[in-house]
């Protein structure tokens, strides 16, 4: 996470709460935000907001322009409060890796939930080797993986 989202989103409040928003310091603050942001989807929504905020800080701003600046501040505020607000529940939890009989088994595109026959486990090789093998286009890394997956599962049987 940025290290600077909480000194960006106090400074983005003070421009948002103001009567009057400054709009040179909300553009120099989009500035910073384009150029030092990690986060992709802030660069963005700062990077967008960056040409009407320029236009929005100049003395002859009409009220349209001023409009348009404010709501892409408001973008901007948005995406800082969903990368601040903390999340509470099983969003935060990572899930478990799966296991190399399962990843084997995604490899062939076969069910998780069910003990497989050896038919099933080579018709399913059989298929997925068909565009993997390469002499068919494939690469040998991936044929090689097929292999290995299907040879694991069969030994597991």
């Amino acid at each position: 996470m940025d290290r600077h989202l909480p000194e960006w989103k106090l400074a983005l409040e003070r421009i948002w709460s103001a009567a009057a928003p400054d709009y040179h310091a909300a553009a120099h603050l989009a500035a910073d935000i384009a150029n030092f942001s990690e986060q992709a989807m802030l660069r963005q929504a700062a990077t967008q907001a960056l040409p009407i905020l320029r236009s929005a800080s100049s003395d002859d701003a009409d009220q349209r322009t001023t409009d348009a600046a404010r709501r892409r501040l408001g973008v901007i505020r948005d995406v800082l409060h969903e990368l601040t607000t903390p999340r509470f529940g099983q969003r935060e939890m990572l899930s478990k890796p799966p296991s190399p009989e399962e990843c084997y088994r995604q490899l062939l595109g076969l069910p998780l939930d069910r003990r497989l026959s050896g038919l099933e486990i080579h018709r399913a090789y059989k298929r997925v080797a068909k565009r993997a093998h390469p002499d068919a286009g494939g690469s040998a890394r991936e044929f090689l993986e097929l292999s290995a997956a299907r040879d694991a599962l069969m030994k597991a049987r």
